[in-house]
């Protein structure tokens, strides 16, 4: 008998909305070509404005260089799982 409690309701929920949207071909068809090249078309530009950011992964350099420039700290948190955004 499996144990159905390793399944808890976000994982369960993830996998029926994965094999509920999952129209496309199987995974069997794509070719190496065709996954480079679709590597290559999602693949961020360098130009994107993002980049040209000096984001700081900590808030305390984040906090002296702001202090420094007299500048702003825009702060993008996220609290749980990233697959349910809680």
């Amino acid at each position: 008998m499996r144990n159905w409690t390793l399944l808890r309701p976000p994982a369960l929920g993830a996998a029926l909305l994965f094999f509920s949207f999952s129209t496309q071909a199987p995974a069997g068809d794509l070719t190496v070509e065709a996954f480079r090249t679709l590597q290559e078309e999602l693949q961020p530009s360098p130009d994107d404005a993002w980049r040209t950011i000096p984001w700081k992964i900590a808030l305390l350099d984040a906090r002296r260089a702001a202090a420094e420039e007299e500048k702003p700290i825009f702060i993008w948190a996220m609290d749980g799982h990233p697959l349910g955004c809680t």
